[in-house]
């Protein structure tokens, strides 16, 4: 078998239909469009979800809650989850990353739950913390490092601004 031999499997390639070659063609004069009307039309045709002036499905179907185009995600870590570090370690996005606890990181950032038994000191730095993540990560001789991300998301050159707390 050489290059010059290869040809795509019988029936994988079909003609292009060439519309306006003569009535011979089969696909002349009208070309297939028939006669005037909407569909003949060069941008002709009906939107999405038109059914004739009927009430379209989409209306028919009755609409259920609510989806609030403001609402923050954040990447959720409970205080069971940092027990795999080791004492005095830091902790931060990254790190969770690596470790295989969060498999991305949302627009807002991590936020610490107080879910769980914390026992090691850890320097912890998150986006957001719970009242109760923050008391237990204190309680064992730990640090609470506060990030703040600027306009709600990472800025134009992906930069945190970090604030002690």
């Amino acid at each position: 078998m050489k290059i010059h031999t290869i040809q795509p499997q019988a029936g994988s390639k079909k003609k292009e239909k060439r519309l306006g070659r003569g009535i011979a063609s089969g696909h002349g004069k009208t070309c297939c469009k028939g006669h005037k009307g909407q569909w003949a039309r060069s941008g002709g045709g009906v939107s999405i979800g038109f059914e004739g002036g009927q009430k379209p499905l989409m209306r028919r179907i009755p609409k259920r809650g609510f989806d609030n185009a403001f609402k923050k995600e954040y990447s959720i870590v409970n205080l069971s989850d940092l027990e795999r570090f080791d004492a005095k370690a830091s902790v931060n996005a990254e790190t969770l990353l690596e470790f295989g606890i969060l498999s991305k990181i949302e627009d807002y950032g991590v936020k610490v739950l107080g879910a769980g038994v914390l026992t090691k000191p850890l320097t912890v730095a998150a986006n957001k913390f719970s009242e109760g993540a923050k008391k237990a990560i204190e309680a064992v001789g730990g640090k609470v490092v506060q990030i703040e991300i600027i306009n709600n998301s990472l800025n134009e050159k992906g930069k945190k601004k970090a604030k002690q707390i």
